[in-house]
């Protein structure tokens, strides 16, 4: 199979293309760079259409036009010489149910492929999407997610004219499974899909969020990253920062003991740090009545001692970090770890709720 990719090097078109290399999907490309006359030639060996290009934003409300229906209109007469059924995926837009000038194009784009669909019998696939967001869309043009994304992560200024305005949003990512859902079932007729799961924030929330992205490399309390728009949202977002911020350091406590480090913070899964010793240093003595926490050595030999604070029961055990072994605390057993090893103990270390110097539920005894 072989996929023609209109506007192959804009936001989507990129992502897309990104997409067929890794299903090993041959594919040929037109862009703002090529003259409508080369459809013909690039329409030869194409089994499939993925019409992507368009004007979204203009100084001349004419481009919409020229660009949007103009392009689509020269598109299916390509098509139709050819003498070939062809299948036409095409991106239009929410913006085709309003009566301004952009909206107006892409209807008329889209009358442009049912028509093609009635002369040809070619498949015709028509979403009409919400704002797509993700990697690679161009800030400060028409995307409120890139250039707020790229703004903040710049420390840049931006502007919010309603911050209750609520922004309907697609992720790019759902859009291309969708896409290659298409390749491998195309159906028959004039398909008007659907994609979700499709988002809704406000854009004053919106705001609030990224900003809370990057305040986290200060606070180390990281956002809900791993489901849904929230992790969606953070992948963009990181997307927009230079070589130059991919990283960034953290305080490091040190005494005669050694050093302590903490890396990441969560709301409600508590966080991660590590910590050494130096050989014959002994750390902890103290118990928690609700937290608990989950050792890890990752170097060195180390000796966990426990008490009960009741029954003043004891237990002992060694880990080498030579065989990985995670150590949980107990509620209401004070516990410590000494280095009995020769080398530094490294301590990889999770506690299940992140510290509150207010409530730290840590309380000095020793084991």
């Amino acid at each position: 199979m072989t996929i023609l990719v209109t506007g192959s090097d804009g936001f989507i078109g990129k992502n897309f293309l990104v997409k067929l290399k890794e299903n090993s999907i041959d594919y040929v490309c037109f862009n703002r760079a090529q003259k409508v006359d080369e459809l013909s030639d690039l329409l030869k060996d194409v089994d499939f259409v993925f019409h992507l290009a368009g004007v979204n934003r203009s100084l001349d409300s004419t481009e919409f036009d020229k660009q949007n229906y103009g392009l689509t209109s020269t598109l299916c007469e390509a098509i139709k010489k050819t003498g070939r059924v062809i299948p036409v995926v095409f991106t239009s837009s929410i913006q085709a149910e309003s009566d301004n000038t952009y909206g107006i194009s892409k209807k008329s784009a889209e009358d442009a492929l049912v028509k093609l669909n009635a002369d040809t019998q070619a498949p015709i696939y028509l979403y009409r999407l919400p704002n797509v967001f993700g990697k690679w869309a161009k800030p400060n043009y028409n995307s409120v997610v890139a250039t707020f994304c790229h703004n903040i992560a710049q420390d840049l200024p931006i502007r919010i004219d309603d911050p209750s305005k609520a922004v309907p949003l697609l992720y790019i990512d759902d859009l291309l499974e969708q896409f290659m859902k298409v390749l491998g079932d195309p159906q028959d007729g004039i398909s008007r899909p659907i994609i979700n799961p499709e988002y809704s924030i406000t854009v004053g929330d919106l705001a609030n969020q990224i900003k809370a992205f990057h305040d986290s490399r200060n606070t180390l309390m990281t956002e809900k990253v791993g489901t849904g728009f929230t992790r969606a949202l953070y992948a963009t977002y990181l997307s927009y920062l230079k070589p130059t911020q991919f990283a960034y350091e953290v305080a490091a406590h040190e005494d005669a003991r050694g050093r302590f480090v903490e890396m990441l913070k969560t709301k409600d899964s508590g966080q991660f740090s590590f910590f050494t010793a130096h050989p014959g240093v002994t750390r902890g003595g103290h118990y928690h009545h609700t937290k608990s926490e989950k050792f890890l050595v990752l170097q060195g030999l180390a000796k966990f001692g426990f008490r009960n604070i009741v029954t003043n029961e004891t237990y002992e055990l060694t880990v080498d970090g030579l065989a990985p072994k995670i150590v949980e605390t107990i509620p209401g057993w004070t516990h410590d770890i000494t280095n009995t090893g020769e080398n530094e103990l490294i301590v990889m270390l999770w506690a299940s709720e992140a510290f509150d110097r207010a409530q730290p539920d840590t309380i000095a005894n020793k084991v």
